[in-house]
């Protein structure tokens, strides 16, 4: 973390004018105002124990205290290395790739126990920046690296384990081209792993050969969204000395990121994407605007379908990579309500890695686009300990006894479980000509809506007479229910336009206290907390974040989109967006259909046609069974429900740094219909198009 204070050596942990909880060794000092800090460490020789491996014995590159590995090594004195890795051709130039590669490690060990790696892989370490603070990498005036971000560095180097930061190709310090999650991406970080265990080369900044002699080659990978995406790119080559990745809030498929049913979120993405992450780079490189150009030809937006070049992003069927190579273990971690990497996303990873038989942990939580490290810090970080202690480490501490997930299902209620989403007794609720969404037989009858295709989902969701959506809600329920996994919906509808499209909601109506959906359901505060030791340059702390909560009339628990093509009758087959919630008791849950959505994808059907629903056709499949009281009548929400409440509007948007930190931040859009990012990226769209997100994977 960029520094705040005025010395090389390790340092207090706070000199700001904020409360500070500070985490050092096993000591807590909570301090009002101005702080001043001991820094406490447990004392404990940093000698390292020696283990038998063969016919030989091997020193151990941990010390043991509480079952954990002990911070013993001085963060001051540790080695920082910069060398470039030599990866193969990922921009079709001919020239081998040159990606730079920033280390810390304990000087204690070197020469005396070989340790494993933490590795974090980002493109984001020049142009903008990583956790909520958005910290960049910082270097010496002679080059070598100087300021890791986030606290990995600062907490895991005192517990004898290098961290390695990779620039991935077409960003920061590294050559190469950007593409957007395929082989130029997953190819030069790969290459790093590779060069940790002796299977590729390096230079250091004088052009001599570098060999990572210090390591054992066991590698964990980890990271937020874009950077978790490139931890599941390399786990899904199968490279050996990858153990394990913790992906944070990360994407699978970069087509599940970018489009749903065959709607996309935006277009021209891949383009867009890599001229940001090239932003701050220090050479520009010719060869990536034809790439750039290349990728944005053959995106396929025009028909929205499923190719070759998606293929090749798709990290879970290949043909490669894909789930089935994996190696290494993987603990998930993603926010329930997060819009950015979308949740269907981590529903077909985590279920994808459970068909390969892959040892897997989950991690969910009730925020938006957010790190567990600042969403719930304490519990994170002690279980992320754990987790690398035992794969990297080789230390039995139990992490695999417990339960493998955590969820929590509402504000500061967890449930712990072996599976997810669980097996329960499925249930189908079908839709009702007067509005009522309920068990039994189908009817035979036909509703219909007038698409707008200017409606925002508020709108949607809310009032009580609106011709341009169509809504069924149960009675409301008998006793609280736990709504898991993704929804399953069935329809038939009938269109008359040559393409079209349909959007369906499923959302909570009640009000109950939630957390909120803007700023990704949490803010940061003015105190902060410390992890780890710190230099001048590389601080350990960071601020406190905490859950927006209150309490909302209602909430949209999934979502779901479809791409129809041609005149006539269509069956549409759709899983929503993942979720694991508890609705209360009382609360009625909604069955939201319309046309366009302009709030979240592109519009395909700019007309106002009707689409006509067929209620024989259509049903709704929840994983387990609700109980309802029964009023025997229909229900609409007031014309004012949800009116100045917590409702997530999406609005058109270019994504800046602070899409990733800051959360302090409004996340408002402008509403000017004006606006077109399909115009601003490059798309081929005129100034008529809807306004409609456009965001990184941040």
């Amino acid at each position: 973390m960029a520094t705040r204070l005025t010395s090389d050596e390790p340092a207090p942990c706070s000199a700001e004018v904020h409360a500070t909880t500070v985490h050092s060794g096993t000591i807590r000092i909570a301090t009002p105002a101005i702080t001043l800090v001991l820094a406490s460490l447990v004392v404990l020789s940093p000698v390292m124990a020696m283990e038998p491996t063969g016919t030989q014995t091997e020193a151990r590159p941990y010390v043991l205290d509480g079952g954990v590995s002990a911070p013993v090594h001085d963060f001051g004195a540790a080695i920082r290395q910069h060398v470039i890795v030599s990866a193969p051709d990922g921009d079709g130039d001919g020239r081998r790739d040159a990606v730079a590669v920033d280390i810390i490690r304990p000087r204690e060990s070197d020469g005396r126990a070989k340790v494993p790696v933490i590795m974090v892989a980002s493109p984001y370490f020049a142009c903008c920046g990583r956790g909520n603070e958005s910290e960049l990498k910082t270097y010496a005036p002679d080059g070598s690296p100087r300021g890791f971000p986030l606290f990995y560095d600062n907490y895991f180097v005192p517990r004898g384990y290098a961290v390695v930061h990779v620039d991935m190709a077409g960003t920061n310090r590294s050559d190469g081209c950007a593409d957007m999650g395929a082989k130029s991406d997953v190819g030069s970080v790969k290459a790093v792993v590779d060069w940790l265990n002796g299977r590729a080369d390096a230079e250091d900044s004088e052009g001599r050969r570098v060999r990572a002699t210090w390591t054992n080659g066991k590698v964990g990978m980890i990271g937020k969204s874009y950077d978790g995406a490139l931890a599941n790119g390399v786990a899904a080559t199968g490279v050996r000395g990858l153990k394990t990745i913790v992906p944070i809030s990360a994407l699978s498929s970069w087509y599940d990121y970018t489009r749903f049913g065959k709607l996309p979120f935006f277009h021209d993405y891949a383009r867009y994407l890599a001229e940001v992450v090239a932003e701050g780079r220090e050479r520009e490189d010719p060869d990536c605007a034809r790439l750039n150009r290349r990728m944005a030809a053959n995106d396929g937006d025009e028909s929205g379908a499923y190719s070759a070049f998606w293929s090749e992003r798709d990290y879970r069927r290949g043909p490669k990579p894909d789930a089935s190579s994996l190696r290494a273990s993987v603990f998930l971690a993603h926010g329930l309500q997060d819009t950015n990497v979308k949740t269907h996303d981590l529903a077909r990873w985590w279920t994808a890695l459970g068909r390969e038989g892959v040892r897997r942990k989950l991690w969910l939580s009730r925020v938006g686009h957010v790190e567990p490290f600042d969403s719930d810090r304490a519990p994170w970080v002690r279980t992320l300990h754990r987790w690398m202690d035992h794969e990297l480490m080789g230390i039995r501490n139990g992490i695999l006894r417990g339960p493998r997930v955590r969820v929590e299902v509402a504000p500061g209620r967890w449930r712990t479980s072996d599976t997810w989403p669980g097996e329960g007794t499925p249930m189908t609720l079908r839709p009702r000509a007067d509005g009522r969404l309920s068990p039994g037989p189908a009817q035979v009858r036909r509703v219909s809506l007038v698409n707008d295709p200017w409606q925002s989902e508020s709108e949607a969701i809310t009032g009580a007479r609106n011709r341009h959506r169509l809504l069924f809600v149960t009675d409301p329920l008998r006793r609280a229910a736990r709504i898991a996994g993704s929804p399953r919906v069935r329809m038939g509808v009938r269109t008359e336009v040559s393409t079209g499209q349909v959007n369906v909601m499923l959302v909570d109506y009640g009000r109950s206290e939630r957390v909120l959906t803007r700023g990704e359901g949490v803010r940061t505060l003015t105190m902060e907390s410390c992890y780890g030791q710190r230099t001048r340059h590389d601080d350990a702390c960071y601020f406190d974040v905490e859950r927006r909560l209150g309490a909302p009339a209602l909430q949209v628990l999934a979502r779901g989109w479809a791409r129809l093509e041609g005149v006539g009758r269509h069956r549409v087959a759709m899983r929503l967006t993942a979720n694991d919630v508890l609705v209360p008791a009382g609360h009625r849950i909604g069955l939201v259909i319309v046309g366009a959505s302009p709030d979240w994808v592109v519009n395909v059907d700019w007309s106002r046609s009707r689409y006509r629903v067929s209620l024989r056709d259509t049903h709704l499949r929840l994983g387990d069974r609700l109980r309802f009281l029964h009023d025997g009548r229909a229900w609409v929400p007031p014309p004012n429900a949800g009116a100045g409440e917590d409702l997530l509007l999406q609005r058109a948007h270019r994504p800046t740094p602070s899409d990733s930190g800051d959360h302090g931040q409004s996340t408002e859009r402008p509403s000017d219909p004006r606006f077109s990012p399909l115009r601003t990226v490059g798309g081929d769209v005129g100034p008529e198009s809807p306004p409609t997100q456009v965001r990184r994977p941040g």
